[in-house]
């Protein structure tokens, strides 16, 4: 069947080769087929397109303005596809990508190193915030990917865990000492307690683990940043809720010290997000396979 796409072509090609006979050797037609595909085109605007002359046919003046647009036209269909064979290349393209500092810092950093190595051309936008504000611009199609904590609760989502990671406490020199030993979770109580800001996921995945305990946890202070809450332990103000994996420099070099419990917090995980209903980008779905596969290069700490 022939589309009206594939009449103008073929319009276009006569009009290049002044003739039906030398457009329907560079469409690989016969004569007849082009003849008939012109027929069928004035028929439909019901105008002449070509007349014929000794060397073969010459656009009409009408035919003329009508090559005018189809040749402007057929320009853009060539460079719709060469832009899309160069996107399933990712030789170009852009990611929009939702990331937290703490997890691009200590866990995305080397994948994104090593991704761009392999396709240095597409771009990316990167925006940052918590786990909660991420899915949000998820949801709203403000950005195609969130890398955050999980587990997502949404059913509009689909996630898939990267990184396993393990919530601890960790306290300033000061009182190292009076955790030697593993104490019980409402020990910690005792002692002023930092903890990131109300709306984050990691505040809210501690808080009901220690509530399934009967531990009440009220901070003393409120942060809005991971490395805050270390540098306020090393201060020595409180004990602060952290994740080990983001606080794992500072433990090594003994600025905290994690504190042993009886009853350790249950690991949980770090993961790629994305809306179940849009087909992911060429480069989006490139980023995802290439995490779900590389899991295992050496995150930064």
């Amino acid at each position: 069947m022939t589309t009206k796409l594939d009449l103008y072509r073929i319009f276009a090609m006569v009009a290049e080769q002044n003739g039906f006979s030398k457009a329907g050797v560079k469409l690989h037609m016969s004569q007849s087929a082009v003849s008939q595909a012109i027929k069928q085109l004035e028929e439909e605007l019901d105008t002449h397109l070509f007349y014929r002359t000794k060397k073969g046919a010459a656009l009409t003046k009408e035919g003329e303005t009508m090559y005018e647009y189809v040749q402007s036209a057929l320009q853009l269909f060539y460079a719709g596809e060469q832009a899309l064979h160069k996107m399933k290349q990712l030789e170009t393209g852009e990611l929009k990508m939702g990331v937290g500092d703490a997890i691009m810092k200590h866990l995305l950093l080397p994948f994104l190193e090593a991704f761009h190595r392999e396709y240095p051309m597409l771009k990316f936008k990167v925006i940052n915030g918590t786990t909660y504000e991420l899915i949000h611009l998820l949801k709203a199609s403000e950005i195609d990917l969130a890398i955050c904590h999980l587990p997502i609760e949404e059913n509009a989502i689909e996630s898939h865990p990267l990184y396993d990671v393990q919530d601890t406490f960790v306290c300033g020199p000061k009182d190292k000492n009076e955790f030697q030993e593993p104490v019980d979770l409402e020990r910690l109580i005792d002692y002023p307690i930092i903890s990131f800001e109300s709306k984050s996921h990691s505040r809210h995945y501690v808080q009901r683990f220690l509530k399934s305990k009967g531990v009440l946890l009220e901070p003393a202070f409120e942060l809005g940043s991971y490395e805050l809450l270390v540098e306020f332990a090393k201060l020595n103000l409180g004990i602060a809720s952290v994740v080990r994996e983001f606080a794992h420099q500072a433990i090594q070099d003994q600025d905290v010290f994690e504190i042993p419990l009886n009853t350790p917090i249950p690991k949980r995980s770090v993961g790629i997000c994305y809306l179940k209903s849009v087909p992911l980008s060429m480069a989006s779905l490139t980023f995802v396979e290439f995490l779900q596969k590389h899991k295992t290069i050496e995150r930064t700490s």
